[in-house]
């Protein structure tokens, strides 16, 4: 009932939906908000979720594996190069005020709920995942595109560890098993090959007791490139 309010206090501030000209977007995100570091145990955690949290901050421990924070935005300066070569500059400063990551554009516990663990020597990213009740698709069970979502996440952040910055420009998916909503789930993505700016990339969706697999993917990332030849019109051509 609380959350239910705070939406209807949210919307009643920004006012009436999609408007005209001269409306006036305003965030209520916090600087502190903006820089919380998501990627750790909150109230919403279930207890198997906390469990595998644990098991994997204890392999942290020898230096093998790391856990990766995550923001609601990224990181000043960590995507810098890449706005500045692909993005229109005039909306740049728009989409920084207002652009939040999808996965984390939930109130705690409604969607993602997840961390991240890499181990860069066997070139492996790790994800625990628990979906929330906003991410339903038939009832009781996980909706396919928001599966594919955090299969694209963690595969893009495999691809990511050694490619910096790296496009989605395939992804093959094949269903198993359907996922209850609310469970817990590990995905594992492996690079597979490095092939000059592509990257290939596998990874399965296992349940939290590793016994059933509910989905595998394939991948493939590239890393884009400036091509420093001008159009007619000055602008750069942005290739992949």
């Amino acid at each position: 009932m609380l959350r239910g309010c705070a939406a209807r206090l949210r919307l009643r501030a920004l006012g009436p939906g999609p408007a005209g000209p001269g409306t006036v977007w305003r965030s209520f995100s916090s600087e502190k908000d903006i820089h919380k570091d998501y990627a750790v145990p909150n109230p919403t955690w279930s207890e198997d979720l906390r469990l595998l949290y644990e098991q994997f901050m204890k392999k942290c421990e020898d230096g093998s594996w790391e856990r990766l924070p995550s923001y609601r935005q990224h990181p000043a300066g960590g995507c810098s190069d890449f706005q500045a070569r692909h993005l229109d500059p005039s909306a740049t400063k728009e989409l920084k005020s207002r652009a939040r990551l999808f996965t984390r554009s939930f109130e705690d516990g409604l969607g993602f709920e997840y961390v991240m663990f890499c181990n860069d020597a066997e070139k492996r990213v790790v994800c625990i995942l628990q979906g929330g009740p906003h991410l339903q698709g038939m009832p009781g069970l996980f909706h396919g595109g928001a599966i594919l979502t955090i299969i694209d996440a963690t595969a893009g952040m495999c691809a990511k560890r050694i490619g910096k910055v790296v496009l989605t420009a395939n992804l093959n998916v094949n269903f198993k098993r359907p996922i209850p909503l609310c469970s817990v789930v590990v995905l594992n993505a492996q690079l597979e090959k490095a092939e000059g700016r592509k990257f290939f990339v596998s990874c399965t969706v296992h349940s939290g007791d590793g016994r059933t697999l509910h989905t595998e993917a394939t991948s493939l990332f590239i890393k884009p490139v400036h091509n420093e030849h001008k159009t007619a019109s000055g602008d750069f051509h942005n290739t992949l």
